[in-house]
């Protein structure tokens, strides 16, 4: 079978209308012969809507799980990195738009079987593979297929992803998944629909299904965008519901936006703004909050939640202190450390490693 035959899942066919209906995220496109979903990938093949990017992905090396960014899941440990093209979301500040936004999934993309990339993870001492750089979502057959075959092999799954899916799919892929980081955009609808052509009730009853209803570590990551989403008042009502509906340790990200695609006429984030987000999430309640896109010790390090003292010191995507015994207490109040830990960290640090998928498994690096 290849990529272009692979027959994808939640759909229904309007007969009269000669239209087969894309069920799998909320905006349920409708498609005539040969149309292609928003997302680009999804299409219409005679009578049935295929995933021709099956068995299709691009960008692998591996990263830190920082990087994702997960500062509670296996902390310090390397992940193997890879997406395909396209996206179900139209956001005009995407920060990979050269590949969430491309037309030509065959110039972006190698073959690469479930089976290749699971032992290309496991052979290069990966703890996790991760669908990132465009949400996995849209390639949702695909990405179960290869955590289900990481799975097997010891090595965990983790997803990138804006949660815009429908409830039916959506359990599958959590259920298959380790970790995810869910980018919660902004937290207005106007926000949602200005700037990233989608609704935002979607995403919170992703998030809150994801983390309340399955065993999927879960963390949150909003970007804010100077005059967008930044002001005190979305921030604090951001906070308000993370709290009320998910409690107070779940980990949020403020990260920095820089000018990219449609949104080029913006400055940078300014690092006070991301300290100010922090702070005020902390005041309303929120234990675990971090800035991305900076260097800040102080603000990107976690800390234990009975003593108050930093248990992983942490520079961007490099550890340094650790005061946590391996199944994930604080050494020195005894107070366990939500997330994932297990043993001691791992020392990938900063690094950025280009990873080649072969068709059989990859010698051990020396």
């Amino acid at each position: 079978m290849t990529p272009n035959d692979h027959t994808a899942r939640f759909w229904s066919a309007k007969p009269a209308e000669d239209r087969l209906v894309c069920e799998l995220c909320p905006r349920f496109c409708a498609l005539g012969p040969d149309q292609r979903g928003m997302c680009f990938v999804r299409k219409r093949q005679g009578q049935r809507i295929v995933l021709d990017t099956w068995g299709r992905s691009s960008g692998f090396c591996i990263d830190p799980i920082e990087k994702k960014p997960l500062n509670h899941f296996l902390p310090g440990t390397a992940v193997l990195s890879f997406g395909t093209a396209g996206c179900n979301l139209a956001c005009k500040f995407c920060q990979n738009h050269d590949i969430s936004k491309s037309r030509e999934t065959d110039r972006l993309s190698q073959e690469a079987s479930a089976d290749m990339i699971a032992n290309a993870a496991r052979n290069a001492g990966a703890a996790s593979v991760a669908f990132t750089y465009n949400d996995p979502v849209i390639f949702h057959e695909y990405a179960v297929e290869v955590a289900l075959a990481a799975r097997a092999r010891g090595v965990k799954s983790v997803a990138v992803t804006a949660g815009y899916i429908t409830p039916e799919p959506r359990a599958e892929f959590f259920a298959a998944m380790d970790a995810a980081n869910i980018d919660l955009k902004g937290f207005s609808e106007q926000f949602y629909r200005k700037l990233t052509g989608a609704h935002l009730a979607p995403v919170l009853e992703t998030i809150e299904y994801a983390v309340r209803e399955t065993d999927c570590w879960v963390e949150l990551t909003t970007l804010l965008i100077p005059g967008q989403n930044d002001s005190d008042a979305e921030i604090i009502a951001l906070a308000e519901w993370v709290l009320d509906r998910l409690g107070p340790e779940v980990p949020v990200h403020f990260s920095a936006f820089h000018p990219a695609y449609r949104m080029l006429d913006l400055p940078r984030t300014p690092h006070e703004t991301l300290l100010r987000a922090r702070a005020r999430a902390m005041k309303v309640g929120l234990r675990h909050v971090y800035v991305g896109n900076v260097h800040d010790k102080a603000a990107q390090s976690s800390y234990c939640t009975g003593c108050g003292e930093m248990v992983i010191g942490r520079d961007w995507y490099a550890l340094s202190d650790w005061h946590l015994t391996g199944d994930g207490h604080c050494t020195r109040c005894g107070t366990r450390f939500q997330g994932v830990i297990s043993g001691p960290p791992g020392d990938w640090g900063r690094k950025r490693q280009p990873v080649r998928i072969v068709a059989g498994p990859l010698p051990k690096p020396a």
